[in-house]
Protein backbone atom coordinates (compact mmCIF):
# COMPACT_ATOMS: atom_id res chain seq x y z
CA UNK A 1 0.00 0.00 0.00
CA UNK A 2 1.42 3.92 -0.52
CA UNK A 3 0.35 6.43 1.49
CA UNK A 4 -1.54 9.68 -0.05
CA UNK A 5 -2.25 13.39 1.29
CA UNK A 6 -5.60 14.55 0.10
CA UNK A 7 -5.84 18.50 0.32
CA UNK A 8 -9.79 19.59 -0.02
CA UNK A 9 -11.03 23.51 -0.07
CA UNK A 10 -14.46 25.34 -1.45
CA UNK A 11 -17.16 26.64 0.03
CA UNK A 12 -18.52 24.66 3.38
CA UNK A 13 -21.62 22.47 3.31
CA UNK A 14 -23.49 19.33 5.20
CA UNK A 15 -21.43 15.91 3.80
CA UNK A 16 -18.05 16.87 2.77
CA UNK A 17 -16.50 14.31 4.99
CA UNK A 18 -18.98 11.71 4.90
CA UNK A 19 -18.43 12.36 0.65
CA UNK A 20 -14.67 12.13 0.91
CA UNK A 21 -14.48 9.52 3.38
CA UNK A 22 -16.84 7.05 1.85
CA UNK A 23 -15.66 7.32 -1.52
CA UNK A 24 -11.84 6.22 -0.08
CA UNK A 25 -14.08 3.37 1.87
CA UNK A 26 -15.28 2.23 -1.42
CA UNK A 27 -12.15 2.06 -2.86
CA UNK A 28 -10.60 0.06 0.12
CA UNK A 29 -8.39 2.94 1.32
CA UNK A 30 -7.65 3.25 4.55
CA UNK A 31 -8.05 6.39 6.51
CA UNK A 32 -4.66 7.41 8.68
CA UNK A 33 -5.05 11.06 9.63
CA UNK A 34 -7.40 13.89 9.20
CA UNK A 35 -7.58 17.39 9.91
CA UNK A 36 -10.67 19.80 9.09
CA UNK A 37 -11.08 23.34 9.55
CA UNK A 38 -13.34 26.21 8.63
CA UNK A 39 -11.55 29.12 7.40
CA UNK A 40 -14.75 31.52 7.31
CA UNK A 41 -16.81 30.06 5.00
CA UNK A 42 -14.25 27.76 3.58
CA UNK A 43 -13.89 24.11 4.20
CA UNK A 44 -9.98 23.14 4.21
CA UNK A 45 -9.40 19.63 4.64
CA UNK A 46 -6.50 17.19 4.78
CA UNK A 47 -6.87 13.77 4.88
CA UNK A 48 -4.10 11.02 4.70
CA UNK A 49 -4.57 7.57 3.61
CA UNK A 50 -3.18 4.38 2.81
CA UNK A 51 -4.04 3.21 -1.11
CA UNK A 52 -4.10 -0.31 -2.30
CA UNK A 53 -1.67 -1.13 -4.79
CA UNK A 54 -4.07 -1.30 -7.46
CA UNK A 55 -5.53 2.14 -7.41
CA UNK A 56 -3.41 4.41 -9.24
CA UNK A 57 -2.89 7.91 -7.37
CA UNK A 58 -4.13 9.64 -10.37
CA UNK A 59 -7.41 7.35 -10.63
CA UNK A 60 -7.88 8.20 -7.26
CA UNK A 61 -7.69 11.86 -7.87
CA UNK A 62 -9.80 11.90 -11.09
CA UNK A 63 -12.49 10.15 -8.85
CA UNK A 64 -12.24 12.46 -5.90
CA UNK A 65 -12.41 15.13 -8.10
CA UNK A 66 -15.43 13.83 -9.54
CA UNK A 67 -17.32 13.37 -6.57
CA UNK A 68 -16.70 16.43 -5.55
CA UNK A 69 -17.65 18.62 -8.95
CA UNK A 70 -21.00 19.32 -7.75
CA UNK A 71 -20.23 20.84 -4.08
CA UNK A 72 -18.21 23.30 -5.79
CA UNK A 73 -14.97 21.82 -4.19
CA UNK A 74 -11.66 20.43 -5.39
CA UNK A 75 -9.29 17.87 -4.09
CA UNK A 76 -5.43 17.61 -4.49
CA UNK A 77 -3.34 14.21 -4.10
CA UNK A 78 0.03 13.45 -3.61
CA UNK A 79 1.87 10.81 -2.99
CA UNK A 80 3.47 10.51 0.24
CA UNK A 81 7.23 8.95 -0.20
CA UNK A 82 7.62 5.97 2.39
CA UNK A 83 10.61 5.54 4.56
CA UNK A 84 12.05 8.77 3.70
CA UNK A 85 14.86 9.97 5.64
CA UNK A 86 15.71 13.41 4.50
CA UNK A 87 12.83 15.06 6.20
CA UNK A 88 13.97 17.33 8.99
CA UNK A 89 11.94 16.29 12.29
CA UNK A 90 12.21 18.69 15.03
CA UNK A 91 13.42 17.42 18.16
CA UNK A 92 12.55 19.51 21.74
CA UNK A 93 9.66 20.26 23.90
CA UNK A 94 5.84 21.28 22.68
CA UNK A 95 5.00 24.89 23.54
CA UNK A 96 2.16 26.60 23.18
CA UNK A 97 2.37 30.24 21.74
CA UNK A 98 -1.18 32.46 22.05
CA UNK A 99 -1.07 36.33 20.90
CA UNK A 100 -3.84 38.76 20.90
CA UNK A 101 -4.08 42.17 19.68
CA UNK A 102 -5.65 45.04 16.99
CA UNK A 103 -5.41 43.79 13.65
CA UNK A 104 -3.10 44.76 10.92
CA UNK A 105 -1.16 42.95 8.14
CA UNK A 106 1.83 40.36 8.98
CA UNK A 107 0.71 39.62 12.28
CA UNK A 108 1.55 36.04 11.70
CA UNK A 109 4.46 36.64 9.42
CA UNK A 110 6.16 38.31 12.12
CA UNK A 111 5.84 35.95 14.79
CA UNK A 112 6.52 33.21 12.65
CA UNK A 113 9.66 34.45 10.93
CA UNK A 114 11.24 34.89 14.48
CA UNK A 115 10.52 31.23 15.42
CA UNK A 116 12.08 30.37 11.96
CA UNK A 117 15.71 31.92 13.50
CA UNK A 118 15.14 29.73 16.56
CA UNK A 119 14.61 26.50 14.45
CA UNK A 120 11.25 26.18 16.38
CA UNK A 121 8.76 24.12 13.80
CA UNK A 122 5.05 25.26 13.79
CA UNK A 123 2.97 22.20 14.43
CA UNK A 124 -0.42 23.50 14.27
CA UNK A 125 -1.70 27.11 13.52
CA UNK A 126 -4.95 28.46 14.62
CA UNK A 127 -5.69 32.17 13.52
CA UNK A 128 -9.01 34.11 13.86
CA UNK A 129 -8.85 38.12 12.72
CA UNK A 130 -12.26 39.54 12.71
CA UNK A 131 -10.55 43.22 12.79
CA UNK A 132 -10.60 45.94 14.58
CA UNK A 133 -8.59 46.66 17.47
CA UNK A 134 -10.16 44.49 19.91
CA UNK A 135 -7.41 42.22 21.02
CA UNK A 136 -9.90 39.43 21.96
CA UNK A 137 -11.35 39.94 18.46
CA UNK A 138 -7.86 38.72 17.01
CA UNK A 139 -6.15 36.09 18.75
CA UNK A 140 -3.32 33.15 17.70
CA UNK A 141 -2.97 30.14 18.75
CA UNK A 142 0.86 28.50 17.74
CA UNK A 143 1.16 24.79 18.88
CA UNK A 144 5.14 24.44 18.42
CA UNK A 145 8.52 22.35 18.63
CA UNK A 146 11.20 24.14 20.44
CA UNK A 147 14.29 22.17 19.97
CA UNK A 148 16.54 20.94 22.65
CA UNK A 149 19.51 23.23 21.19
CA UNK A 150 17.86 26.85 21.26
CA UNK A 151 18.30 29.34 23.78
CA UNK A 152 15.51 29.80 25.36
CA UNK A 153 16.11 33.06 27.20
CA UNK A 154 16.78 34.38 23.45
CA UNK A 155 13.73 32.96 21.92
CA UNK A 156 11.35 34.31 24.63
CA UNK A 157 12.81 37.51 24.37
CA UNK A 158 12.50 37.34 20.68
CA UNK A 159 9.02 36.48 20.33
CA UNK A 160 8.41 38.83 22.94
CA UNK A 161 10.10 41.78 21.17
CA UNK A 162 8.34 41.18 17.83
CA UNK A 163 5.09 41.00 19.59
CA UNK A 164 5.55 44.25 21.53
CA UNK A 165 6.47 45.60 17.90
CA UNK A 166 3.26 44.28 16.22
CA UNK A 167 1.13 45.19 19.92
CA UNK A 168 1.11 42.07 20.25
CA UNK A 169 -0.12 40.39 24.27
CA UNK A 170 1.82 37.34 24.49
CA UNK A 171 1.57 34.17 26.15
CA UNK A 172 4.51 31.42 26.11
CA UNK A 173 3.82 27.98 27.53
CA UNK A 174 4.96 24.61 28.14
CA UNK A 175 2.27 22.31 26.36
CA UNK A 176 1.44 20.45 29.65
CA UNK A 177 1.53 23.62 31.63
CA UNK A 178 -1.01 25.31 28.70
CA UNK A 179 -3.21 21.84 28.85
CA UNK A 180 -3.40 21.89 32.80
CA UNK A 181 -4.72 25.19 32.76
CA UNK A 182 -6.95 25.37 30.06
CA UNK A 183 -9.14 21.70 31.10
CA UNK A 184 -12.63 22.14 31.22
Amino acid sequence: MQKVIISVIGEDRPGIIAAITGLLYEQDCNLENVSQTLLQSEFAGTFVASVPDGLAVDRLSQMLNAELLNMDLSAHVKTIESGRTDSPVVIGDPFVITTMGPDRKGLVAGMTQVMARHGVNVTDLQAVFKGGDKPEANIMIYEVVVPAETDPAGLDRDLREKAAELDLEINIQHRKIFEMMNRI
